[in-house]
């Protein structure tokens, strides 16, 4: 009779398997730098449409933006594979973009429709998609982390030499959530990417209102993980530090922990009537915006001309109407249909 086996101890070292998106010094720096570009800048026009469709009442329910953040999804994401898993949160527009999952199927999801990547039932805070191991968004604050450990406990156990990165914001580091979590993970050592997106805020609440030490990089490595914190408005950075993350949990080090200093532009929710900061706080944040930064460093190495980013912004602008004139097009649910996926289907009579 077999018997299951415990996760206790460190694995054996496994060899790192190369990243499928070259490292920038290997390729040309601008021609990347230029991707990261494109792909930031699709998740900033994509986020500022759902404001305008939001506004409009064509699209309903709770929606959380990302706009401010972009550079911790597209750099994370530069430094995974296929194969490896994802885990968000409700503020996940951006980390689904950057994955790959189609804006069409994102925003027939934020319409309701059945052509939705949740099938029209999840919404703004529940995109999901298996196919690419997106293991979607969560609206409980911290509720993907034990999931996350879940999936890379099933990795380790199969003998996978995958990632599982978990994203989740500073409010969730409040939670019991994380710390039993990265408690399990550095015992266990599991391959876990803890990526914390630290926008200062709580919802309404300030870091140092409700944590007594903020520096949350040094507090995780408490457990034993290696952590380091990261400028999350640079996504050349955040790039960097992802791969080096990755090569460590993948090469057999156990759990990293990057805590992503980033800084949200919009309010908590479109109901958020962000009171509970200063607006030259923000302006200030937003000088260091990470598309116009990344934009300007190419402007001033020659990268990037005028008219490469008309033309990209072009690009970006009808990839979002396409999205936008596919949800709007795409059947609803019929009525009958409802409690399906909700309830068993009734067995038949033998």
């Amino acid at each position: 009779m077999s018997t299951a086996r415990t996760p206790r101890g460190p694995k054996p070292k496994a060899q790192p398997r190369p990243n499928p998106k070259p490292a920038a010094q290997s390729k040309n720096q601008s021609a990347h730098q230029l991707a990261l570009l494109g792909s930031m800048l699709r998740v900033r026009r994509f986020e500022e449409r759902c404001v305008e469709l939001y506004s409009a009442a064509r699209i309903r329910g709770f929606m959380h933006l990302y706009i401010g953040e972009e550079a911790v999804a597209v750099g994370v994401g530069e430094a995974l594979t296929e194969e490896d898993a994802i885990v968000s949160t409700y503020r996940e527009h951006g980390h689904a973009l950057a994955r790959g999952v189609p804006a069409e199927a994102i925003m027939a999801e934020m319409f309701g429709k059945t052509t939705g990547c949740s099938r029209g039932r999840g919404g703004s805070m529940h995109l999901f998609d298996a196919s690419r191991r997106f293991y979607g968004g969560n609206a409980i604050v911290g509720g993907g982390l034990p999931l996350a450990a879940g999936l890379a406990l099933a990795d380790r156990m199969n003998d996978r030499n995958h990632v599982t990165c978990c994203f989740f914001g500073d409010g969730a580091f409040a939670e019991g959530e994380f710390h039993e979590t990265a408690n399990l993970a550095a015992l266990w050592h599991l391959p876990l990417l803890f990526v914390c997106e630290n926008n200062l805020y709580a919802m309404g609440t300030a870091l140092e209102r409700h944590q007594a030490q903020t520096d949350l990089a040094m507090r995780a490595a408490s457990y034993g993980m290696v952590s380091w914190a990261v400028d999350g408005m640079d996504v050349l950075a955040v790039e960097d530090a992802a791969r080096r993350a990755a090569e460590g949990v993948r090469a057999g080090t156990g759990p990293h922990f990057l805590e992503m200093r980033t800084y949200r532009f919009r309010a908590h929710s479109m109901y958020d009537s962000d009171r509970y900061r200063d607006k030259a706080e923000i302006e200030g944040w937003k000088e260091r915006d990470p598309v116009e930064r990344l934009a300007r460093r190419l402007r001033e190495s020659g990268g990037l001309a005028d008219k490469a980013l008309a033309a990209l912004e072009q690009r970006v602008s009808a990839e979002i109407d396409a999205a936008v004139d596919t949800a709007e097009q795409a059947p609803e649910e019929p009525v009958e249909d409802l409690l399906r996926y909700v309830t068993s289907p009734a067995e038949e009579a033998s």
